[in-house]
């Protein structure tokens, strides 16, 4: 896959965990990436809805031309013709970032559980490479899209919202099978905050790094 721009640092250190999976991963983390610079460049809401719409189509036409030749549009449609049920997850992720691209200015609790179970659990589901998957998954992929929100948001209100729903739906998650270790790391990542209610911080700090470790030295 041609280089898009770079990630940030956890989610590359996230992806390069996927092992011989490691490539797909980047791809999800690099969709994840772009459409949340969707919203975070678009002012006027109509364009952002332009801009989701097409990726929509890329992974909904039938004839694979919409997107030729746009690296990681080629990817992503790769990844869906080897991967059944891949579609439904990346079209999730696309409902959720929009739900929170039109809400983003009165965000409230039914927007931000919409934009994390779309988002988090269609990314989840994407990482672990399945369609049909056990409930819990998406729940851990909704409680991780909270926490890393709650870390970029600049209203603290809307980041303190975002994790109190986390908690609420965070909850006994597992078992993790081996082949989900990026997925149960990231949940492993937001848990240890949504726990003490705590908001994310940016950036992969050192306290974090080494979260990070021993959640990846864990198996299961």
């Amino acid at each position: 896959m041609a280089d898009d721009a770079p990630l940030a640092p956890l989610s590359s250190l996230l992806a390069a965990h996927g092992g011989r999976n490691a490539e797909h991963h980047r791809a999800l983390w690099t969709f994840d990436a772009r459409l949340a610079d969707i919203v975070r460049t678009t002012t006027e809401p109509l364009i952002g809805q332009m801009r989701m719409t097409w990726w929509h189509e890329v992974l909904t036409d039938a004839s694979g031309a919409k997107g030729r030749g746009e690296p990681l549009a080629d990817t992503l449609k790769a990844g869906m013709a080897e991967i059944a049920q891949l579609q439904p997850a990346l079209l999730a992720m696309i409902d959720g970032w929009e739900t929170f691209l039109l809400a983003r200015e009165g965000l409230d609790e039914a927007a931000l559980e919409a934009f994390a179970q779309g988002r988090g659990g269609g990314l989840f589901r994407a990482l672990c490479r399945m369609g049909e998957t056990p409930e819990w998954l998406g729940q851990a992929g909704a409680v991780w899209a909270l926490w890393d929100l709650s870390g970029h948001v600049s209203d603290p209100p809307s980041a303190e919202l975002a994790i109190r729903i986390a908690a609420r739906l965070d909850g006994k998650m597992g078992p993790w099978q081996r082949g989900w270790a990026p997925a149960r790391i990231a949940y492993g990542m937001a848990h240890k905050d949504v726990a003490r209610n705590a908001i994310a911080m940016p950036g992969l700090t050192p306290r974090l790094y080494a979260r990070f470790m021993r959640l990846a030295l864990l198996r299961g």
